[in-house]
C-alpha cells in the first residue's frame, strides 16, 4: 500500500542517500589511499563503495517520490541494520587488521547507518500515527 512520506521520513531517506553516495564515492575512488590509512583491504573498500552507489540512488529515488511503498522503506531500514551489523562483525572476526583509525571509521559509519535506520523507522511510525488520527 503506497504512503505519502512525512517530511521527517523524506529527510531521513534523503540524508541516508547523500551520506551513502558520499561515502561510496570516497571508498570507491580513494580505496588505495584509504587502505593505507585504515588498514582495511583496498578491494573491500572499493567493492563496498561500489555497492553503496546504486543503494544511494535507490534510496534517493524512494525519498523523492510523492508516494512510496511502505515495503520499500522497510527494505532500506533492513539494509541499514544489516550493514551496521556486518560492519561490527567484520571487526570482531579478525578477517581484517585495521589501524586505530580503521576501527574508528568502521564503528562510526556503522553507528551513522544504524541511526538512519532508526530515523527511518521513526518516520514510518509517525506516518502510522498520522494515519490513525485521520
Amino acid at each position: 500500500m503506497p504512503i505519502q512520506p512525512t517530511t521527517f521520513l523524506r529527510y531521513a531517506l534523503l540524508g541516508d542517500a547523500m551520506a551513502s553516495a558520499a561515502t561510496g564515492l570516497l571508498m570507491a575512488a580513494g580505496a588505495g589511499l584509504l587502505s593505507v590509512m585504515l588498514g582495511l583491504p583496498g578491494t573491500l573498500l572499493q567493492y563496498a563503495g561500489l555497492v553503496l552507489l546504486p543503494y544511494a540512488a535507490f534510496v534517493a529515488f524512494i525519498g523523492t517520490r510523492p508516494t512510496v511503498m511502505r515495503f520499500a522503506v522497510w527494505i532500506v531500514i533492513l539494509a541499514n541494520v544489516l550493514w551496521s551489523i556486518e560492519s561490527i562483525v567484520l571487526l570482531m572476526t579478525g578477517w581484517v587488521s585495521p589501524t586505530s583509525l580503521g576501527y574508528a571509521f568502521v564503528i562510526f559509519q556503522s553507528a551513522v547507518v544504524l541511526a538512519f535506520a532508526v530515523l527511518q523507522f521513526i518516520g514510518l511510525q509517525r506516518y502510522k500515527a498520522l494515519e490513525a488520527m485521520a
